[in-house]
C-alpha cells in the first residue's frame, strides 16, 4: 500500500487531459452500438433529437461550470449539492451517481470481454473482463496523470474513427458513390424513405430515450475540478467546445450514416459504423470497428473507476461515506475509494455472468434515469446559487439565465414523464423512484443513529 498523506487531490490534469476527458464523456457505446436501433426508432429525425438534447446538455454543463468556478476550492459538483440542497440530497445524489457509473461500467466491462473474443474466441469472456479491470485499476492506482493520458489515448481513437466516418460518408454522398447492396450514397436518402419523420411524432419522441443515454457521462468534467491544474481556464474550454463535439460526433455521424444508407436499410444487428465502412469495400471493417468499440468500452470503464472513486472521496469528506475513503496516497489518488469501486465493479461483473439479459437491461435503464435526475438537481442548484449571488460568476455566466434553467428542467422532466408512460421503461422508472426513497430513508436512520 502506498504511503498515506493529507486529504488533498493531485492537480495533475492539464488542458489537454480535461479536453479529452470531456470528449470521452461525450462519445460512448451508445453512439457506436446503440445508434442502429435508435435510427430504426425514429429515422432521420434522430438528427434533430440529438441537436435538441445537445442544446440542453450544453445548458446543463454551463450550469455545472458556473457552479464549479464560483468556488474552485470545492472538489466536485456534489459539494455544491450539499451547499444548496443540504446533506441529505448530497448523500442520495452521491451514492446514486456512484451506482450510475458502476452499472454503466458493468455493461462496458462485460462487453469488452465479448469484443476480445472476436480475435481470441477461446478466451473466456469473464477472464478478459477480469484482466482488463485489473489493468485499468493498476493504472488509476499509480497516478491521476496516467489516467488523463489513458483517457486522452482512448478518446483520440474514438475521435479519429468518427472523423473518418463523417469525412468518408459526406464524400460518398457528395459524389453519389455506389454502395454494396445497391443504390448510391446521397443526402437525398435523408428524405426519400418516408420523409424526415418517417415513423411520425411518436417515433421521434421515443428516440429521446436512446439519445439521452448516448450523452450519459458528459458531466464527468464536473468530477475533475479538484484535480485540474488551472480550472478557471481549462473547465470553460472543455465545456464551451461541447456544441462543436455534438455537431461533429452525433449530428455529423448520423447524417453521414443515413446518407450512405437509407435509414430503413441500416442493420440493427451490428454497428452502423461497420456497415458504412463495409459499404465502400474497406477490408477488415468489422475488425477495425471492433477495436474502436473495445476502446470505447475501455474508456467507459476507465472513467468509471475515476469518477466513482472521486465521488466516494467527496462523500467521505462530509461524513456521508466511510472516513477511509478520503485517505489520499502520496501521488494524490484516493486509495481506498478506488479499491472499493474496483471491488464493487468486480463483484458486479461476476454477478452479471449469471443475471439474465432482461434483468440487466432494467438495471442499465435505471442508471440512465438516475443520470437525468442528477442533471436536474445540478441545474436547480445553479438556480439557487444565482438567487443567492445574482451577479453570478462573471467569467462564466450561464447563457440566457434563468430561462435556460427552466427550459432545461422542463425538457429533462418531460423525458422522465415519457419514460414513466412507456411500457418498456415504466418498471425501471418505478425502481428508480423506490431507490431514491430508500437512500433518503437510509440517510434519515443514519442521522438518528448519530444523534
Amino acid at each position: 500500500m502506498q504511503e498515506e498523506t493529507e486529504n488533498t487531490l493531485s492537480r495533475s490534469l492539464g488542458s489537454r487531459h480535461i479536453q479529452m476527458i470531456a470528449i470521452g464523456g461525450a462519445i460512448g457505446t451508445g453512439l457506436f452500438l446503440g445508434s442502429g436501433d435508435a435510427i430504426h426508432e425514429s429515422g432521420p429525425s434522430i438528427i434533430l433529437a440529438y441537436m435538441i438534447a445537445g442544446i440542453f446538455c450544453f445548458f446543463m454543463m454551463r450550469a455545472i461550470g458556473e457552479l464549479l468556478l464560483s468556488d474552485t476550492n470545492e472538489h466536485s459538483f456534489l459539494e455544491f449539492i450539499r451547499r444548496y440542497l443540504g446533506d441529505r440530497f448530497e448523500f442520495a445524489a452521491g451514492w446514486a451517481y456512484w451506482l450510475c457509473w458502476i452499472t454503466v461500467a458493468m455493461a462496458d466491462l462485460t462487453a469488452s470481454g465479448i469484443y476480445i473474443r472476436y480475435w481470441f474466441p477461446e478466451v473466456p469472456q469473464w477472464l478478459s473482463a477480469l484482466v482488463i479491470l485489473i489493468l485499468l485499476f493498476a493504472m488509476n492506482f499509480v497516478d491521476v496523470k496516467l489516467f488523463g493520458e489513458m483517457e486522452s489515448g482512448f478518446s483520440t481513437i474514438k475521435v479519429v474513427a468518427i472523423i473518418l466516418l463523417v469525412v468518408i460518408g459526406f464524400g460518398m454522398a457528395i459524389f453519389r458513390f455506389p454502395v454494396d447492396g445497391g443504390g448510391n450514397a446521397s443526402f437525398s436518402n435523408l428524405f426519400n424513405q418516408g420523409g424526415f419523420f418517417p415513423t411520425g411524432f411518436e417515433g421521434f419522441v421515443t428516440s429521446f430515450q436512446m439519445v439521452i443515454f448516448a450523452f450519459v457521462g458528459i458531466e464527468m468534467v464536473g468530477i475533475t475540478a479538484g484535480e485540474t491544474s488551472d480550472p478557471e481556464v481549462n473547465l470553460p474550454k472543455a465545456i464551451n467546445s461541447l456544441p462543436i463535439r455534438i455537431g461533429l460526433f452525433y449530428v455529423g455521424s448520423m447524417i453521414a450514416i443515413m446518407s450512405v444508407y437509407p435509414w430503413d436499410k441500416i442493420t440493427t444487428t451490428a454497428s452502423p459504423f461497420v456497415q458504412v465502412f463495409s459499404g465502400i469495400g474497406i477490408k477488415g471493417a468489422a475488425g477495425i470497428l471492433n477495436f474502436v468499440v473495445l476502446t470505447a468500452a475501455l474508456s467507459a470503464t476507465n472513467s468509471c473507476l475515476f469518477s466513482t472513486s472521486r465521488t466516494l472521496y467527496s462523500l467521505s469528506l462530509k461524513g456521508n461515506a466511510p472516513k477511509k475513503f478520503n485517505i489520499i496516497g502520496k501521488n494524490g489518488v484516493p486509495l481506498w475509494a478506488l479499491i472499493f469501486s474496483a471491488a464493487a465493479l468486480l463483484v458486479i461483473v461476476i454477478l452479471n455472468f449469471f443475471i439474465p439479459s432482461d434483468v440487466f437491461g432494467i438495471i442499465a435503464t435505471v442508471s440512465t434515469i438516475n443520470f437525468i435526475i442528477i442533471w436536474m438537481i445540478l441545474i436547480f442548484c445553479h438556480l439557487l446559487y444565482r438567487k443567492k449571488h445574482p451577479e453570478g460568476t462573471k467569467a462564466f455566466l450561464m447563457p440566457l439565465y434563468p430561462f435556460s434553467n427552466y427550459l432545461s428542467l422542463l425538457f429533462f422532466g418531460s423525458i422522465l414523464v415519457l419514460l414513466l408512460f412507456l411500457k418498456s421503461t415504466r418498471i425501471p422508472m418505478l425502481v428508480t423512484i423506490a431507490f431514491w426513497i430508500v437512500l433518503l430513508v437510509i440517510y434519515g436512520k443514519r442521522t438518528i443513529k448519530k444523534a
